[in-house]
């Protein structure tokens, strides 16, 4: 092989324009190889190989740093195939074993590479194997999402007693990261204290990003105040840091002081964390202000930012906002796909995420939770066992949200045995799963085995939340458990720590109406932060429709009436209450004054689903009226 013929094969070109970056000297041009080597440096793949066509092989001979450059330019531009072509002529010139063209050659493969198998090939038959050489693999499995096998790759590196370097323990720090591996995340800071990397910012920002991902928000502060003098990344590691421990707040004061404090400017991945925190705190001024920084920064077209876009109006509550922002973008990904089908199913609009499930193009695990949850929420069982049976065809993987979203599905479609068998079957529940039993099992009436299952929960070490004690409650409520339930109530506060919300209290007044406790529940609302909530006096009305105590359903009805004029039920117990105590004037009065405010009793309405086939005929509102 006498020389290598890239795009012009068997051409030979005798005569050749200079490019302006290899004239030097006054006009005086470089010799061959240097002249390869400048382009290469500059990123002129195109030029290089026209020159080392164009020369005789004899002038450049076999010199490492010429192709080692080429193999680099050619990763540079990300273009494979000469990097192929560069490598068999390395092994032919007996170039392969040299130490700069075989680091060339691996960095080549992992990043270009589709098969990183034969990346690891190559690299277990490099003769020379150098601290760089096994940076690239523990990097290179990191990029692949092999996070454990990158610390193995980094234990074996030092059983060939190389030390490493700084690029090396960022990213076997990063490893454990992903690996949410907190213990060994601080035995490599231990590593990087001994080794003196503790001023390194690539380090530092690493294990912030360690800290943060493994919920300890306070080592990731002090690290990131430990640094003299922190740049763009470290900052915007810190307030990731702050953002997945639910942090908004101080991730926010973070975000202002970068800028106004040490005049950064934020990039991509700042806005994306930043924009999170004001969609959790529902702060749409705040957001807004983003999106027109991120506009005026000129990054907004990045899908990284736009995807956060989607997500922050529809957490706000900005759906129709949400969604012209996704129909803006030029390049959709699954997370944008998932911003949006969250935005749709957190406020309600179940049908727009069946709807969009139809035309997704691809389906990620996290769509498939939200999409079984928007089945959940219609009782769409069909579109629901769709969903399942995409995700059985995956194949070898089990995910915990989305096995605890069918669990759901199937409880609240009464299909409760179905739901107990993938309970069975999960081999990892959270307190979602356990939620979904306790809560399935009491809504399809089966009371005793809700609380059997939430006993189960406990002697597991799962630490119930305010969502297994609404389970609870309710399960009591509809049994009638009078004394299991106010256990149940007063342990929520006293040994968990919960505050009770209106759900419980509307278990707990419930409760005691059903039992005609209903001057105990009378007080149980009147001492609670919710005394003045309409909802909950609307269930102690309904509770006095079974009640003797005729005084105090008088007193419950007239505080609903002031609480809720337009509530049709106040003004019928209560003409329903004159009327049994002998007092029809004063039930006339009531009867009348509800005429003159044209307040009408209001229809029931129900569902059938007269064809389990046919979703869209429910969806469309196929209801039976019933008076």
């Amino acid at each position: 092989m006498t020389r290598l013929s890239f795009f012009f094969k068997g051409r030979h070109f005798s005569t050749l324009q200079l490019h302006p970056l290899i004239i030097k000297n006054y006009g005086n041009p470089l010799s061959e190889d240097t002249q390869i080597i400048h382009l290469c440096r500059a990123g002129s793949l195109w030029e290089a190989v026209k020159i080392l066509n164009a020369t005789d092989p004899s002038k450049i001979g076999v010199k490492p740093l010429v192709y080692a450059s080429l193999i680099q330019t050619s990763t540079k531009v990300q273009s494979f195939v000469h990097g192929l072509q560069f490598h068999a002529h390395a092994v032919k010139s007996g170039l392969e074993t040299d130490r700069f063209v075989g680091n060339s050659l691996l960095a080549l493969y992992f990043k270009l590479g589709c098969d990183f198998a034969e990346t690891r090939k190559f690299f277990d038959g490099l003769v020379y194997r150098d601290v760089i050489s096994w940076t690239s693999m523990i990097t290179g499995y990191i990029r692949v999402g092999k996070p454990l096998k990158a610390v193995e790759v980094f234990m074996e590196m030092l059983g060939f007693d190389i030390q490493p370097n700084a690029y090396t323990l960022s990213g076997v720090i990063k490893a454990c990261a992903e690996l949410e591996a907190l213990g060994l995340g601080k035995c490599f800071h231990g590593v990087v204290v001994k080794y003196g990397f503790g001023s390194n910012h690539v380090i530092s920002s690493a294990l912030i990003d360690m800290y943060g991902r493994n919920n300890e928000s306070l080592d990731a502060r002090f690290m990131f105040d430990e640094m003299l003098e922190p740049d763009a990344i470290s900052w915007t590691c810190v307030i990731s840091a702050f953002v997945r421990n639910d942090i908004y707040e101080q991730a926010l004061r973070l975000f202002y002081s970068m800028q106004r404090d040490c005049g950064l400017r934020p990039d991509t991945f700042t806005f994306g964390p930043v924009l999170t925190a004001c969609g959790n705190l529902g702060r749409l001024k705040q957001g807004k202000q983003m999106h027109a920084k991120a506009i005026t920064s000129g990054i907004c077209e990045n899908v990284v930012v736009e995807s956060s876009l989607v997500d922050m109006y529809a957490k706000c509550g900005f759906v129709d906002k949400s969604r012209r922002v996704f129909d803006g973008m030029k390049e959709k990904n699954s997370v944008s796909w998932s911003a949006l089908l969250g935005g749709y199913c957190q406020n309600g609009d179940f049908k727009s995420v069946i709807d969009l499930s139809r035309v997704m193009d691809v389906v990620d695990l996290y769509s498939f939770g939200t999409i079984l949850r928007a089945c959940a929420g219609l009782t769409a069982l069909c579109q629901g066992k769709e969903v399942h049976c995409q995700y059985v065809r995956i194949g070898n993987q089990t995910d915990v949200i989305i096995e605890s979203a069918l669990v759901d599905l199937y409880a609240k479609c009464g299909r409760i045995e179905q739901a107990r068998t993938i309970f069975g079957q999960m081999t990892a529940k959270n307190t979602i799963t356990w939620n979904s039993m306790i809560c399935g099992y009491a809504q399809n009436g089966r009371a005793e085995e809700s609380l059997q299952m939430f006993n189960k929960m406990i002697e597991e070490g799962v630490q119930p939340n305010n969502i297994s004690f609404v389970g609870v409650l309710f399960a009591c409520c509809h049994t009638g458990l009078l004394e299991q339930g106010r256990e149940h109530f007063w342990t929520m506060t006293a040994k968990y720590g919960i505050r009770p919300e209106v759900q419980h209290y509307n278990c707990m007044i419930d409760l005691l109406g059903r039992d005609g406790l209903l001057e105990e529940a009378e007080r149980l609302l009147m001492g609670s932060e919710y005394k003045d909530d309409s909802s909950l006096w609307a269930v102690l009305l309904g509770a006095c429709t079974t009640c003797t105590n005729s005084a105090a359903a008088v007193r419950i009805a007239e505080r609903m009436m002031e609480l809720d004029p337009a509530y049709h039920l106040s003004y019928v117990y209560l003409a329903n209450c004159y009327k049994a105590t002998g007092q029809f004037v004063k039930a006339s009065t009531v009867i009348n004054l509800m005429k003159q405010r044209r307040i009408n009793k209001l229809r029931g309405l129900s569902w059938v689903e007269t064809d389990q086939s046919s979703l869209d005929r429910r969806l469309n509102s196929n209801l039976i009226m019933v008076d």
